[in-house]
């Protein structure tokens, strides 16, 4: 099984102008560094909770059909399937026709599974990496389409970055805060299937 990106989301789920609002941070000197901070908290929040944050496009490829007759799609929610396409083992790529599939947007995962009476195609396929499907996830194209808790997860860790720019903190008893980041996002942690 294979995960890659497509299309990155077309923005991040905070702003530098909110984030600077959060920091109390007047000026423009700050404002790289901030937007890398974003981009970093987003990908640490996307991966912690094993879902996509803003609409984003993936490739998922798996070695072969599944024989119970659907396909968990990762990274929740998902909103839609672009296509399902397979390679046969001469290496000729071929689409599985939308009519004999149907998308399940509604649970979590997201599944593609095969309309009453259908089948997955019974061409030969190669031996590893033979189907991919291409979906968009995601909670929407807004920067406040996420859940607020998402989004004061981030304000928490773009914070925690920009205070402390050093791998280790010397001198100082360190303690975790009650109702950290992690709080935040384990209701939305998607588990593995």
């Amino acid at each position: 099984m294979g995960l890659s990106l497509v299309t990155p989301p077309a923005l991040e789920p905070l702003t530098v102008p909110e984030v600077k609002t959060f920091l109390r941070i007047d000026s423009a000197l700050e404002d790289t560094i901030l937007t890398s901070l974003v981009k970093a908290a987003r990908e640490e929040v996307e991966h912690f909770t094993r879902r996509a944050l803003i609409t984003q496009t993936w490739d998922y490829t798996i070695d072969a059909f599944p024989a119970e007759g659907y396909i968990k799609l990762p990274l929740p929610p998902l909103q839609s399937v672009t296509s399902l396409k397979f390679t046969d083992e001469d290496g000729v790529v071929s689409t599985v026709s939308a009519s004999t599939y149907y998308v399940d947007t509604s649970g979590e995962p997201g599944l593609i599974a095969l309309m009453s009476g259908e089948s997955w195609p019974s061409d030969t396929l190669r031996a590893t990496g033979a189907v991919t499907a291409r979906f968009v996830a995601g909670y929407g194209a807004a920067a406040s389409d996420p859940p607020e808790a998402v989004r004061l997860a981030m304000y928490q860790l773009v914070s925690h970055w920009y205070e402390n720019h050093e791998a280790v903190l010397v001198g100082s008893i360190a303690k975790e805060m009650p109702l950290t980041c992690e709080y935040l996002l384990w209701p939305l942690r998607h588990l593995r299937f």
